[in-house]
């Protein structure tokens, strides 16, 4: 009865964290702004291109030159601020914001540990996280593992954020395809750097929430195995906005209001039916196997309000040879209380991982 009950808080703290963060008017609805318009459908012909053929897996990542800064360094570690252009196609270089043009990163890596015998993991942005402050405190007790951290600050957010934005409240549908395309690029990218320039020994990508479901699409298109994390993540966008808390903070009026203006009248139903069906573009058990699944591992919570279970064995169906670990709690509380679980599936995934094998273009 006491494991019912304390299951039952978790999943109520989630609910009342999202009812004051998203049922107030304390902030704007996600989609404010209607669907996007062209935008949408150039995004979502584009993102069709990597289905069914898994030839996608196989293109190559971008070189980068990232600029670099020192923030602080010790006898055992340095910690890094980098700068590089998005290596995205200029087609979704005209559809960004100008502020997301550029990337920044921050790269926290032990001293003195020559780089073939370390592994770094790039770190993805959950929804909200517009800086690098919680991703750095998740990774930096990794660096006695010898593990560096990469942070990527996604476009839209933080210092990327378009000028009109509030906080993560995406203002377009299409802000959040776009957001999830360029992330990959910019992720592979970031790996390719590791593995080619500064030659680590092995790599991964990690990401909590939205972070996860971009950190598993990183997993499976990159084009050498990598270790793969999705720490409290949905198979597909779809969960989150329709079906978990996010629903109670979507602009439904605001999007039927926009289609009606370019298409004709709908009803709610028939506009929540069509968000799931460009949402279903997510849908991560549509994208190929990782070259390495026996590393990837989901970290689910038993209590999520945000993220049903069934979507995390969704995953781990769609992609044999992963492995599903549970922490007790909700999706809330494990952010805060479960990061040592988190940190030892990164541990156990990169150990997963064979003998390095760099790769050319």
């Amino acid at each position: 009865m006491v494991s019912v009950n304390l299951g039952m808080l978790h999943h109520v703290i989630d609910h009342i964290y999202g009812a004051f963060v998203h049922r107030t008017k304390l902030t704007t609805p996600f989609f404010s702004r209607g669907w996007g318009g062209n935008q949408l459908v150039q995004l979502e012909t584009m993102i069709n291109q990597l289905f069914p053929d898994a030839v996608a897996q196989n293109w190559p990542p971008k070189l980068i030159q990232p600029m670099w800064r020192t923030v602080w360094e010790t006898k055992n570690a340095c910690l890094r601020e980098g700068v590089f252009r998005t290596p995205c196609d200029q087609q979704l270089i005209d559809a960004l914001p100008p502020e997301s043009y550029n990337a920044r990163v921050a790269f926290l890596t032990p001293k003195s540990v020559p780089p073939h015998q370390m592994s770094c993991v790039v770190h993805l942005a959950g929804t909200g996280d517009h800086t690098f402050h919680r991703r750095l405190r998740l990774g930096g007790p990794l660096l006695k593992e010898n593990i560096a951290t990469m942070v990527l600050e996604s476009p839209y957010y933080g210092q990327r954020r378009p000028i009109l934005q509030r906080g993560a409240k995406l203002l377009c549908v299409s802000d959040l395809l776009l957001l999830g395309r360029v992330t990959i690029e910019e992720a592979r990218s970031l790996l390719y750097w590791l593995d080619v320039v500064e030659g680590f020994g092995k790599t991964g990508v990690c990401g909590l929430s939205m972070g996860g479901v971009h950190a598993a699409m990183v997993g499976s298109l990159h084009p050498t195995p990598i270790a793969t994390f999705p720490f409290l993540s949905p198979h597909s966008a779809v969960v989150a906005f329709c079906e978990g808390i996010l629903k109670h903070a979507t602009a439904w009026d605001a999007l039927r209001e926009d289609i009606a203006m370019q298409q004709a009248a709908m009803t709610l139903e028939e506009v929540r039916e069509r968000l799931r069906t460009v949402l279903s573009l997510t849908d991560v058990t549509r994208f190929p196997i990782p070259k390495n699944p026996e590393a990837t591992i989901f970290v689910g919570a038993t209590d999520d309000g945000y993220i049903p279970n069934y979507s995390v064995l969704e995953l781990q169906k769609a992609w044999p040879g992963s492995e599903v670990r549970w922490v007790t709690g909700g999706h809330v509380s494990s952010f805060i209380f479960h990061n040592n679980a988190f940190r030892k599936a990164i541990v156990d995934g990169l150990n997963r991982l064979p003998a390095k094998e760099s790769f050319s273009l």
